[in-house]
């Protein structure tokens, strides 16, 4: 296999970017404590620590013998896709006891839900709480008792929120354990029809809570392929699950095979033989290799600031230039809603990520030579697990052919000659957009400006029919200063029926979209954001914005005398925009950074 030039030289880009912030980062993993870790504390130290463990776990973590694994656990039962996650920890016990080791859960991280919290003020706390769930997670393994860890997490920002906390503890081996798919439901295409007649008033709230009970309505993670999923392939691609993990539903066999086999690896991993930290283990390639694969299957956009953030953890500097520049040689392979009809269950039985990486490692768009859970190789990772006649964990080669080629395809046919994500730049700012699921004729608009500073007042306005007409939704101070950067996903069925009329229509915000980003142009994570002063704060109804998502533009038709006339509009917002985030985050905004560089309180306070 031959590296595409293009990966090689973003690659090396990354690494001289990087040199001396990863080279600080490694001499911090290195000067970590011997092995095992535990052996650094007192005799009272260590008496806490396993006052409550059965007495076999006790003598065998006294005496120094074996490997302690740490359980970090995002469970809670409200959460469709993390109440599988209750029973894991006897499960991962048990299989470390197996191997003569023992395992404690080391702490709890809250885990919210996008989904419930969609156009409610506590999505102004959503990007906040991946950096309180990276500082969770540091506080959970503190306590110097693990030579490795596992992390039970799936949704948005909890397994970005983990495995930066992870990598803030790089000196331990880390294996991420996943919950998998909820059974498929009512199609997400017939979803998003009901959301939209729902919007346009046809049909009534009974309805739409029936059409949404049959979409969401057992354990397990959401169907469509939105940041949750898209968070599970990337710890695939990533070397960071057992191969073949992502997908796999709760409730079967196979699942609790996997969950099991994750703790016996991690234990094989943290004896000295095999000791593989997760900050030596995760460098510029592998990050070059999961942007390929959110490129490739048209993953969430939220992952263009979780992405910065995680790299930035192991001491890697990568921009939105980068994400831009692979997009341009990586084909999209999958088709999956809202870039398809299919759902996560379609796309694994059509040969899910075995089938992914291996025509991407054929075409030279991966980096095989990286480390993994597995040992040094991607190639591991064409393999599918099955369960033997005696029901022990086996793994084999997946189907080299597509088994749906409306759902995902080889590299040498795809969907797309590039990833569909892009870079938006002009004088607004910079935005990212993915098109991938905007159809041709609806990527490039030019339309007056309305402006709004709350989705509430967009929506109102739409109601009252002030919309109908070819216009650029531009909806301001959300950004991460200044509400916490909330998604404003609830806006997508209003904005689909304007332009389903005939008008042209797009979206500018400073905000986020979700990893549900569909059928609208939308140039999102606006920077400089409008709280800061950007260029967005300046917009008046009836300015013509440009919004080209085939050249890469975004602009407003203002002249300079006119622009430089203009006074700023107040980063006071008013008190009937005031929510959760504005208040909860007001101690953070001197810390959080821009969109770009991730948004991330962790990093600057770590």
């Amino acid at each position: 296999m031959t590296l595409h030039p293009k990966i090689v030289e973003i690659t090396e880009r990354i690494r001289q970017r990087s040199a001396a912030m990863r080279s600080t980062y490694l001499e911090r993993v290195a000067s970590a404590p011997a092995v095992p870790h535990r052996s650094e504390l007192s005799c009272t130290n260590l008496a806490h620590a396993f006052a409550a463990s059965p007495a076999q776990d006790k003598l065998a973590i006294r005496e120094l013998r074996s490997p302690n694994l740490a359980i970090v656990t995002a469970y809670n039962d409200m959460l469709s896709a993390h109440q599988p996650l209750r029973d894991y920890p006897e499960w991962i016990k048990e299989a470390a006891r197996s191997v003569g080791a023992t395992a404690q859960v080391a702490g709890g991280v809250p885990a919210m839900c996008d989904g419930v919290t969609q156009g409610q003020p506590g999505m102004e706390l959503s990007l906040f709480s991946r950096d309180v769930i990276a500082m969770a997670t540091a506080v959970s393994l503190s306590h110097n008792m693990f030579d490795a860890a596992l992390y039970l997490g799936v949704c948005d920002k909890i397994v970005p929120g983990l495995l930066i906390g992870a990598l803030s503890f790089g000196h331990l081996p880390a294996v991420f354990v996943p919950a998998g798919p909820m059974p498929s439901g009512m199609t997400n295409d017939e979803k998003a029809k009901v959301r939209q007649l729902h919007a346009a008033g046809k049909i009534g709230s009974d309805a739409l809570m029936d059409a949404e009970s049959k979409a969401y309505h057992a354990a397990g993670t959401c169907t469509f392929y939105g940041t949750a999923n898209s968070n599970q392939m990337l710890m695939e691609i990533l070397g960071l699950h057992l191969p073949g993990a992502a997908f796999v539903p709760p409730g079967t066999a196979l699942r609790y095979a996997l969950t099991q086999e994750a703790a016996r690896r991690a234990v094989a991993i943290a004896r000295q033989g095999e000791y593989m930290p997760v900050g030596r283990m995760i460098d510029e390639r592998s990050i070059v290799n999961a942007i390929v694969g959110l490129l490739a299957t048209g993953g969430s956009t939220n992952h263009t600031l979780h992405l910065v953030a995680i790299a930035r953890a192991a001491g890697l500097v990568v921009d939105w230039d980068d994400f831009d520049a692979l997009s341009a040689v990586v084909p999209l392979l999958a088709r999956v809603y809202p870039n398809g009809a299919a759902d996560v269950n379609q796309f694994h039985r059509a040969g899910g990520m075995a089938f992914l990486i291996r025509e991407l490692l054929a075409a030279g768009l991966l980096h095989e030579d990286v480390q993994t859970i597995m040992g040094r190789g991607l190639s591991c990772y064409t393999q599918a697990p099955a369960l033997s006649a005696d029901g022990s964990l086996t793994w084999g080669g997946a189907s080299v052919e597509s088994g749906d080629a409306d759902i995902l395809r080889p590299a040498s046919r795809p969907f797309s000659p590039d990833g569909g994500l892009k870079v938006l730049q002009g004088n607004l700012g910079r935005s990212v957009i993915k098109v991938s699921a905007v159809k041709a004729q609806h990527r490039v608009v030019e339309a007056p400006a309305r402006v709004f500073e709350s989705q509430g007042a967009m929506l109102d306005a739409a109601k009252r029919g002030e919309l109908d007409r070819d216009v650029v939704v531009v909806v301001r101070f959300q950004g991460p200063r200044a509400n916490g950067m909330p998604e404003l996903h609830k806006l997508t069925p209003t904005l689909a029926n304007i332009q389903d009329k005939g008008f042209k229509v797009a979206l500018v915000t400073d905000g986020r979209m979700s990893g549900a980003s569909g059928k609208i142009p939308a140039a999102i994570h606006l920077t400089p954001e409008a709280f800061a002063g950007g260029a967005i704060a300046k917009l008046r109804d009836g300015d013509v914005i440009r919004l080209d998502a085939e050249t890469g533009l975004l602009e407003f038709v203002l002249g300079d005398a006119e622009l430089g006339a203009r006074a700023e509009a107040s980063a006071d917002v008013s008190a009937s925009a005031s929510g959760m985030g504005r208040e909860l985050f007001s101690v953070f905004r001197n810390a959080v950074g821009a969109a770009e560089s991730g948004a991330s309180v962790f990093e600057t306070i770590h």
